[in-house]
């Protein structure tokens, strides 16, 4: 993981007194698909983080990148920050929380890819997010279903992906790939797929169901062979 700070800037109260809304009115996604895919990524991710006390990922919070003006904000589908705790938040203020997110990914569609191509990737470089995703649900807008770029001397340098699709994120340390069902992510250190919380324990109940199946059919041959001898 890697946890960068551009601006080095500790949060110190200003004396600004400009309003910056929770909320833009707009939908929290375009279509079912996107809503369903976003919430899962959400859900892994944050469940890969859980707990480690310093890194901070959510989605489709308001993120305002420039003091004294509430038009200037962007609304990521999923984030991650590193460094900035864990506490709730209502919206993002780049200069209160002394750092950009480090990674950035949106979930484009017909409406959306246009700009997820052009304004957000030049705004998201700017204010210096490390790497930013792009994936597409339907497989019907962009250039690649999935593609991610890496800050580079303050400009963007597309991810080469691997035969397999596959995209690597330095950052997160983590590999996503867009598969049937939607973009799966995977950990190289722990060489296993992210699982959302329900997963999780579901795959733990399958193991102590199994394990305690395994005793029972162990007690069972020790009180046959008791009673054989």
């Amino acid at each position: 993981m890697q946890n960068t700070n551009p601006y080095k800037i500790p949060y110190v109260p200003t004396e600004d007194t400009t309003e910056y809304p929770e909320t833009d009115g707009e939908p929290l996604a375009e279509t079912e698909r996107h809503l369903r895919q976003i919430i899962r990524m959400l859900d892994m991710l944050e469940n890969h983080f859980l707990n480690v006390p310093d890194v901070y990922v959510w989605s489709n919070m308001m993120m305002y990148y420039k003091m004294g003006n509430p038009h200037a904000f962007l609304k990521p589908d999923i984030f991650v920050s590193f460094g900035i705790g864990k506490q709730e938040r209502r919206i993002y203020k780049v200069w209160e929380e002394g750092k950009p997110p480090d990674f950035i990914m949106e979930f484009a569609s017909i409406s959306t890819y246009g700009k997820d191509l052009t304004v957000k990737k030049d705004i998201y470089a700017s204010i210096g997010v490390t790497e930013y995703f792009l994936y597409d649900p339907y497989k019907s807008c962009l250039p690649s279903t999935l593609m991610g770029y890496r800050r580079v001397d303050e400009e963007y340098v597309e991810i080469s992906p691997l035969e397999d699709g596959t995209v690597h994120s330095e950052t997160l340390n983590l590999d996503f790939k867009s598969q049937d069902d939607g973009c799966s992510v995977f950990d190289p250190v722990t060489g296993e797929w992210l699982k959302t919380r329900a997963e999780k324990e579901a795959a733990e109940r399958k193991k102590v169901e199994a394990e305690l199946e395994r005793l029972r059919e162990k007690i069972k041959a020790l009180e046959s062979s008791s009673t054989d001898s």
